[in-house]
Order: structure tokens, then C-alpha cells, then sequence
């Protein structure tokens, strides 16, 4: 089968995400792929020049290296705004061009303006477009003037639709108030690794590295560090509370907007011992950080629009490694998790240390450890990417390979 996914975010760079695992696999699997992206992060990496020349770059893989995938970035104006209007008109020639000389079996859609141009040549060239939600798009546009032009396009190209597909429940809710038809729309669920994510691997090696003790509790967070994660709030709550926390370290591997502030917030907070900023780490390296850990982190601001209906896949990998979850009490979260499934709620990020504590002095540890490692366990990639290859090949008429 012949695959075109077309997105607005940095295919190679960003974080390993839903997409990625199942391209990487979808690949090996003997599918052929073509993603036209976007460097979205350009104004901080590239801010040079005028223009951002077209870029192809081949054999491409995130998370398996075995996958063969090539990456496609159309040009455009590096100018505000202007951006987003050359976008659309150099992602609607090459989508176009792509459909007339790769030929696509299906265009599977996970942007804003790109979705919605691939849905209507889809409708013209009668190819099948799959919108795949993961995500509030139109609540990511960093201008909030465009948000609301941002969901109209959104509703459009869930419309032209042949499937849509999401990754938990309050999504397949948002994408059926978008317009999408409830039975065209499916939920297939994050996947994990389920032989790399053992929760047995041996952490002796991060220990030594980051000076962390046996003793220690580790409060670990992984991914992009956005400044509404609370990844401040905590860490300024502990450099309040070293007395009452000595041996409370947080470990945070990844990097963003909040990276500077944390760093300063380490130095004004002489918790030179206690904060742990790794930076960006290669994706093969996180199942030895998170056996590391005691406890795993989402303290999002919990009125933060764009966390309120999404579940990171980064979830099911903490509860894979049995790990309990301390989390704001956002709403995907707990209507995919619950109350009883490895996952702890709290109603901001200067909670999470009282919240950890209290779970170790009452001895729930072990018990919500267990059910976190149970409640995903049917979880693995095979079977997700069995699903996903599954109902491409049913909208496209394939016989499954």
C-alpha cells in the first residue's frame, strides 16, 4: 500500500509521537510512505532569510531502523503570517503532485490547512482521505487570532472524511462535534513497546550518571517542557521544602519553552541535587530513565485548553514500566484511565508532592504499580499498528499484506 501523511509539525525533530510508531512500523511492514511536513520550530531554529527552500530527505526513521520513509518539506516565506499563507499553497502543489506521480492507495491527514487541501483533491481525485486526531490542532495555533478560522478548517476537512480515526474517547467526542459521522469515526488507542518498556531493566547505569541514590524518590517527566506542564510550580515547590523532601529528586528529560526558566529555578533554588534536566535524550535511552523512577508526571495546568481532551502516549508507557502516574485531573485523562488504573489525581503541580508521599506512607505503592502494568498490557504496537493497517485496507479495498 502506497501512504501519503501530510502534517504541519516537524516529523524529524519533534519527539517520537503516535504517528511515528506506527509509520516506522506500517514501513517494515513493507508499506510505502511519503510524509510532507512542516519545521515548524523554524523562527527559533532557521529565523534567517526569506525563504525556506523545498527539502526531500530519504530513508528516514524514528523509532525503528529498520523503516524506510521519505520526508518531504515544501518551501514557504519565513515571515509571520505570510508563513501560513505560502504553506497553503506550496503543501496544496506538492500534495497535488504527489497524487499524480507517487499515486497513494490513501492520504492519511494530521494538520489544519494541509488535511483540508488533501481532502478535497482526495474528492477529486477519488482517493480516500483518513483524518488521524490526536490532537486539538486548532487550539495549537500560537496566534490565538487564527484559532477560530483554525477549527472551521478543522470541521472542513473531517467532513471530507472518508474515516476518522482518534486515540481516546474525549477525542472521538471532539472530532464527532467537528462534524465527523459517529460511525465513520473509530478510536484506535496509543500503542507501547511492550518488550522495550520492562520494568525490570536494570537503572544502575542513569543512577550513577545522574547521582541518584536507591532511597531516592524520583519524580520523572519526559517530552516537550511547555510552560503550563507545572514542571515550574513543582520545582519551586520543592526548593520551598527541601527539609521536608531531602530525598525527593526530580528527573526531567526533554527540553522547550519552560527549560530556561527550570534552569534558573535549579540555580535561585540552590537545587543543584535535586533537579535533574537531562535535556533532549535519544528516543532508545527512555525505558533506562523511566526504571529510574518512582513516580511519573503529567501536572499540566488543568485549565489549559489544548490538555484538556488529548492523553499522551507517554501514559501508557509510564504505566507500562509500572510506574503510578501522578496527574492533574484533566479530563481525557481521567475518563481514559479512571480512578483505579495506576493513575493519581491532583488539582495542580504543588500538590504532587504531598500526593507521592502519602501513596508511599500508606502503602498503596506496590498495589497501583501492578495495576498500572495490567490496565495497558494490551497495549502493544503489533497490535495497534494490526488495527490501523486494518482499516486502511478496508477503505482502500486492499487485501491485507
Amino acid at each position: 500500500m502506497k501512504i501519503l501523511v501530510v502534517q504541519e509539525s516537524d516529523w524529524l525533530k519533534r519527539n517520537p509521537h503516535q504517528q511515528h510508531h506506527l509509520m516506522d512500523r506500517m514501513s517494515v511492514r513493507g508499506h510505502e510512505i511519503k510524509v510532507i511536513d512542516y519545521p515548524i520550530d523554524w523562527p527559533k531554529d532557521d529565523p534567517e532569510g526569506f525563504r525556506f527552500n523545498r527539502q526531500v530527505v530519504d530513508n528516514v526513521y524514528k523509532v525503528d531502523k529498520k523503516a524506510n520513509i521519505q520526508v518531504i518539506r515544501p518551501g514557504f516565506i519565513k515571515k509571520p503570517v505570510l508563513n501560513y499563507i505560502s504553506l497553503y499553497r506550496s503543501h496544496k502543489t506538492e500534495i497535488k503532485y504527489q497524487i499524480e506521480n507517487f499515486k497513494p492507495d490513501v492520504i492519511v491527514g494530521l494538520g489544519l490547512l494541509n488535511a483540508y487541501s488533501a481532502s478535497k483533491l482526495c474528492m477529486k481525485y477519488d482517493i480516500p482521505f483518513v483524518y488521524y486526531l490526536i490532537d486539538v490542532l486548532y487550539a495549537l495555533i500560537p496566534e490565538k487570532t487564527f484559532q477560530s478560522l483554525g477549527k472551521k478548517i478543522n470541521k472542513k476537512a473531517i467532513k471530507n472524511s472518508r474515516k476518522v480515526i482518534t486515540i481516546n474517547e474525549k477525542l472521538s467526542e471532539l472530532a464527532i462535534s467537528l462534524g465527523a459521522k459517529p460511525e465513520d469515526t473509530i478510536k484506535i488507542d496509543a500503542g507501547i513497546d511492550l518488550k522495550s518498556y520492562d520494568p525490570n531493566l536494570d537503572a544502575s547505569a542513569i543512577k550513577k550518571e545522574y547521582n541518584i541514590n536507591d532511597d531516592d524518590i524520583v519524580l520523572f517527566f519526559m517530552g516537550f517542557i511547555y510552560d503550563f506542564a507545572g514542571m515550574k510550580e513543582l520545582a519551586i515547590e520543592l526548593g520551598r521544602n527541601k527539609d521536608k523532601y531531602p530525598n525527593y529528586k526530580i528527573l526531567i528529560v526533554g527540553d522547550g519553552d519552560a527549560y530556561d526558566d527550570l534552569v534558573r529555578i535549579k540555580n535561585d533554588y540552590d537545587l543543584q541535587d535535586q533537579l535533574i534536566l537531562t535535556g533532549r535524550q535519544p528516543f532508545e535511552k527512555i525505558p533506562e530513565f523511566l526504571s529510574a523512577a518512582s513516580f511519573c508526571l503529567l501536572p499540566a495546568y488543568i485549565d489549559e485548553e489544548i490538555m484538556q481532551d488529548i492523553v499522551p502516549i507517554k501514559i501508557y508507557e509510564y504505566l507500562a514500566m509500572e510506574k503510578v502516574v501522578i496527574a492533574t485531573e484533566l479530563p481525557g485523562i481521567s475518563t481514559e484511565f479512571g480512578y483505579d488504573h495506576g493513575v493519581e489525581y491532583v488539582r495542580e503541580a504543588s500538590e504532587v508532592l504531598d500526593k507521592a508521599q502519602s501513596i508511599i506512607d500508606s502503602g498503596r505503592y506496590e498495589t497501583l504499580s501492578k495495576t498500572a502494568r495490567e490496565y495497558v498490557k494490551d497495549n502493544d504496537w503489533e497490535s495497534i499498528v494490526d488495527k490501523f493497517e486494518d482499516t486502511l485496507n478496508e477503505i482502500t479495498g486492499n487485501c491485507k499484506k
